[in-house]
């Protein structure tokens, strides 16, 4: 039976991976108590928040208004943690990875990590790295959610926008899709943050709970 997508195009953190709460939030709490020590620290609730709406650059740009110096001090605390610790993959996630690229699908990730640690995370937890990785190592405008990794993901498989879905659990991975006419699917399994799991219901072209439903769905 031929596969109802020939592409996946995958976010890593909080969408395969359970990074957010080992990670990316306590990093940041370090990172914000070493640079605003006065500051009343951000909550993982809020913290959430802000990554889905402006996103996580406009936190540390806009909100917080990180100096450049302020945003590499985060930024090598980001990497002290990522660095030393391997985030599991959600329950099922690489076995629907596995079986869709042995069906013969392409399985590509856009993601605000970087490279490196996405090829880490999939060796260990899949056994292979991904076709295509558009990561945090690529310049600010040809980072999701700029159009960028998606036209180029199109171009170099030879691809319909039709034949590729993307799936994320965040706003900026959904804006880019949309300004792609690519379908999207909103990671559901992700949130517990009612006014995300509601926008994004509302937003996305597919809305899934669980894992078990996007295997369900895409195989």
């Amino acid at each position: 039976m031929a596969l109802k997508y020939k592409c996946l195009i995958l976010d890593h953190d909080d969408t395969g991976v359970k990074s957010t709460p080992d990670i990316h939030y306590p990093s940041f709490i370090e990172a914000l108590k070493d640079l605003r020590p006065n500051d009343e620290p951000i909550t993982f609730e809020d913290f959430v928040r802000y990554c889905f709406n402006p996103g996580f650059s406009s936190l540390c740009t806009d909100i917080i208004k990180f100096t450049e110096e302020e945003q590499k001090h985060q930024q090598d605390v980001w990497k002290k943690y990522t660095a030393s610790t391997v985030p599991d993959f959600y329950d099922l996630f690489a076995e629907t990875i596995l079986e869709f690229k042995k069906q013969g699908g392409i399985v590509t990730v856009v993601s605000h990590s970087e490279r490196s640690r996405i090829e880490r995370d999939y060796s260990i937890h899949c056994g292979f790295v991904p076709d295509a990785i558009f990561g945090w190592e690529l310049p600010e405008h040809q980072r999701k959610p700029h159009p960028y990794p998606i036209e180029k993901i199109l171009e170099r498989f030879n691809l319909h926008e039709t034949e590729a879905l993307m799936v994320d659990d965040l706003k900026p991975g959904l804006e880019m899709a949309k300004s792609c006419n690519v379908d999207f699917a909103a990671a559901g399994w992700s949130h517990s943050i009612p006014e995300i799991k509601e926008h994004m219901r509302a937003e996305s072209t597919y809305y899934f709970e669980t894992v078990k439903q996007f295997n369900e769905f895409i195989l």
